[in-house]
């Protein structure tokens, strides 16, 4: 996994990057949770959304948000990490201009940024929501939500509610044309300390019903 310089709005952003296995593979962009907490892209959860895309071909990137690592700049409270994510999802496509799609998959804060990335990229056609914090900022942006996608969180998540994910899960079901897939792990915290293995296993059975039914390439 090389470790890439990207070229982003307030400068470099640090990153790590895993080349497809063909020329016309489908792109997996990873998106670490809140720095304030301690969010890195070597953060525990991202690493694994990293490793299991990465192992199935994905041209996969990962990155450190501004003001994280090396990268520069400073902390933005979204928006300037949202135009991180953008900056860096153009950076791994120059290099895949025939990717068929784009996963963009994310840890809670995160799974913000890449709600709110897949609103502004159509190509983006697939999601992976893990702990998305509902109870903490406004996902009124998902109006509708493009992408169908997953969202998965535990049911003893002291950060993150599960009724506060719950009631964004219910809104968009009620929207047409997507599929919105949601998953509570009984008994997990916010870093499912104790459920890793099971939260990855569901997410790979996720990603590959969909690469499967409607994702082919």
């Amino acid at each position: 996994m090389p470790e890439v310089i990207i070229p982003g709005p307030e400068g470099r952003l640090e990153g790590r990057y895993s080349p497809g296995r063909a020329p016309r593979v489908p792109i997996a962009i990873i998106l670490h949770p809140h720095p304030g907490s301690n969010g890195t892209m070597n953060e525990g959860i991202t690493l694994a959304l990293y490793n299991l895309f990465q192992k199935r071909g994905f041209a996969t990137l990962r990155f450190n948000f501004r003001g994280v690592g090396r990268s520069q700049g400073e902390f933005d409270n979204g928006i300037g990490e949202l135009s991180d994510a953008a900056s860096a999802l153009d950076w791994v496509q120059q290099f895949n201009p025939e990717a068929p799609f784009t996963f963009v998959a994310g840890f809670s804060f995160g799974a913000l940024i890449g709600m709110q990335l897949l609103m502004r990229r159509p190509e983006i056609r697939g999601f992976i929501s893990v702990a998305p914090p509902a109870n903490l900022y406004d996902f009124g942006f998902l109006a509708p939500c493009p992408s169908s996608g997953l969202i998965i969180n535990g049911g003893a998540d002291e950060v993150v509610t599960p009724a506060g994910v719950q009631k964004l899960v219910d809104k968009l079901k009620t929207q047409k044309h997507i599929t919105i897939e949601h998953q509570v792990m009984d008994g997990a915290n916010h870093f499912f300390e104790n459920e890793r293995d099971e939260l990855m296993a569901r997410i790979n059975g996720y990603v590959d019903m969909r690469v499967k039914n409607d994702l082919s390439y």
